[in-house]
């Protein structure tokens, strides 16, 4: 699950990160064809968004969620940097915090085409033009690299380059970016592994299914700190295009919240507020190397 030195402390569930997945991404605010993208901030009050239920901003997430992006599984404590976005969302908005209810929806059904059981969906999903035919997506809240990971024990632990890792049998989850980076980044010889969900792929490296598997930046933190602790982080993967990677809110496609929710992400990022909150829950995720 759609991606530097480690501090780990005390306090390690509540800065370091967990699962999910991304890949090549464009950098394009998606509020195409909102019907709210035209209108003033009076518009984007609760009496007159067209929420799932009235006076309410229902959010989605998959279960488990992890660290940093969540705290404990647990989306509706506002802990996490994912579940401080989404209320800070929901904030600028105009709901309250007992006005916000959470979902669960799986990775590939939130992205797949058709109706939503939520208003907003969060889950580190990168905006890439192929899911914008099937949902839209807000402004962009955060820029992500992808990082592979391995045993310390693993042939590829000491890799420099994308050629290194040529030979290496490389996984990610399914629908992911995480999997997309491997096949149009790193292109290696041998077929790359899918799994469902990041705990199956977790396992398959620590069994010697796979040499290395492919994360974001802060996934691969909290993985090498917190969870296999004799796994290394090999490196970053170089952007596909020059351009970050880049992590939207997912709407259902056409939603009339789309502009609301964009513009609600862009003030956030222009009175610092997604910068705070990236300094409070991922500021344990840099340095790491790129490989070229």
């Amino acid at each position: 699950m759609r991606p530097a030195s480690l501090l780990l402390a005390a306090g390690l569930t509540s800065v370091l990160a967990a699962v999910a997945g991304c890949a090549p991404a464009d950098d394009e605010p998606a509020a195409a064809g909102s019907s709210a993208a035209s209108g003033g901030a009076s518009s984007c009050s609760p009496a007159q968004l067209k929420t799932l239920a009235a006076g309410k901003l229902t959010v989605g997430t998959d279960d488990p969620v992890y660290p940093p992006w969540f705290d404990d599984n647990k989306p509706e404590s506002g802990k996490g940097f994912e579940s401080a976005v989404a209320y800070a969302v929901a904030e600028k908005l105009g709901y309250t915090k007992d006005q916000v209810v959470w979902t669960r929806v799986t990775f590939n059904n939130a992205i797949a085409p058709g109706k939503k059981t939520f208003d907003i969906d969060v889950n580190e999903f990168s905006i890439t033009d192929e899911r914008k035919k099937a949902v839209d997506f807000s402004s962009p809240y955060y820029d992500v690299t992808q990082t592979v990971i391995a045993l310390k024990s693993s042939k590829i632990a000491g890799a420099k380059t994308l050629a290194d890792l040529k030979g290496a049998k490389l996984g990610a989850q399914v629908g992911t970016t995480s999997y997309r980076s491997i096949t149009e980044v790193v292109k290696p010889d041998a077929q790359p592994a899918v799994f469902n969900n990041n705990d199956d792929a977790k396992k398959a490296l620590q069994n010697g299914q796979i040499d290395g598997l492919v994360v974001d930046l802060p996934t691969a933190f909290y993985i090498t700190g917190a969870e296999i602790t004799d796994a290394t982080i090999v490196g970053q993967l170089p952007q596909p295009s020059g351009t970050p990677e880049q992590f939207g809110l997912v709407l259902d496609k056409g939603s009339p919240l789309t502009g609301c929710v964009s513009q609600a992400v862009d003030a956030l990022r222009t009175d610092g507020t997604l910068k705070k909150l990236e300094q409070q829950w991922l500021s344990a995720t840099q340095g790491a190397p790129t490989l070229s």
